[in-house]
């Protein structure tokens, strides 16, 4: 029998030809710390990013308007802006506006009173869960300016009346998105509530409020949205808020008046009211709350 020599079928392995690789610059990769340049510290501030953007529409705006040329349909930027700024020094625009707000102020607070009230029953009892059911269902699809009409049969012509469509306007989207953001309580949170003896508003209050608190501003910034639409549109329809005019009927007799600057200056102020509501009140209080406490990106 033939025996094979394995000692002998060894091969030397190839080898490999020398070579060199060239350094590519890196550049900032993986760099954990650097110092920004000025434009990513200008880009990383949010008003400055948010400013850029109403600069660019204002642009837009004026290139627009221009090109069309006709003011009786969209008159410049740069006539809004000083209709704007003349109706402020001669107009009594500032008064009208806080003719506005303050009834809007009114209805919006009596709007979260009895939003906070439903909902608080309706965690706490099966009948209120079922009263609020049935009566969002009911009264949220009914526009609140179709309820105006009644108001005034109801009130008169005055600033109960606007309270009144108000509170409608508000009182429903705050409550569902309360509710919602409720029922999205995880059950250790609930069960931690429970644990400790909180039961009833004290439950509400404690547990409940704080881990729904991002759907609850939701709910209160659309409530302010809608607030806004229905107070507007009733001062258009109806004339004046209260014993004097407010921002709907500055927009409604410019409109009669053919002061389309006017009315753009108008439909701007209650932009720009949106936007330092939007940017500082309810900024402060997602900082100052959820944001802290690391519920939001």
């Amino acid at each position: 029998m033939a025996v094979t020599d394995f000692g002998s079928a060894k091969k030397t392995p190839p080898i490999r030809p020398p070579f060199e690789m060239k350094v590519v610059k890196s550049g900032n990769i993986g760099e954990i710390q650097r110092p920004l340049s000025l434009w990513e510290q200008i880009t990383s501030i949010t008003a400055v990013r948010r400013i850029a953007i109403l600069i660019f529409l204002a642009l837009v705006w004026q290139l627009y308007a221009l090109y069309i040329n006709n003011p009786l349909m969209i008159p410049t930027f740069s006539a809004t802006a000083a209709a704007f700024w003349q109706a402020l020094l001669h107009d009594n625009l500032l008064g009208m506006v806080f003719v506005s707000v303050s009834v809007l102020l009114k209805g919006y607070a009596v709007g979260i009173i009895c939003a906070a009230v439903l909902t608080t029953l309706a965690v706490s009892t099966r009948i209120g869960l079922d009263f609020l059911a049935t009566l969002t269902s009911m009264f949220n699809p009914l526009p609140a300016i179709a309820l105006l009409p009644i108001a005034l049969l109801w009130f008169g012509l005055g600033e109960t009346s606007l309270i009144f469509v108000l509170v409608h306007s508000v009182l429903w989207p705050l409550a569902l998105n309360t509710l919602s953001g409720f029922m999205a309580v995880s059950d250790t949170l609930r069960m931690c509530g429970r644990n400790y003896g909180l039961a009833g508003l004290r439950y509400v209050i404690r547990i409940l409020i704080p881990a729904a608190l991002p759907s609850i501003i939701t709910g209160l910034k659309i409530g302010w949205a809608f607030a806004w639409r229905t107070l507007i549109a009733a001062e258009l329809v109806f004339g004046v808020s209260s014993s004097s005019g407010g921002l709907g009927w500055f927009i409604f007799v410019s409109k009669n008046e053919l002061l389309i600057a006017n009315v753009f200056a108008g439909l701007g102020t209650v932009i720009l009211i949106g936007l330092l509501v939007e940017n500082v009140v309810f900024r402060f209080i997602e900082e100052k709350t959820v944001g802290r406490w690391g519920m939001v990106r």
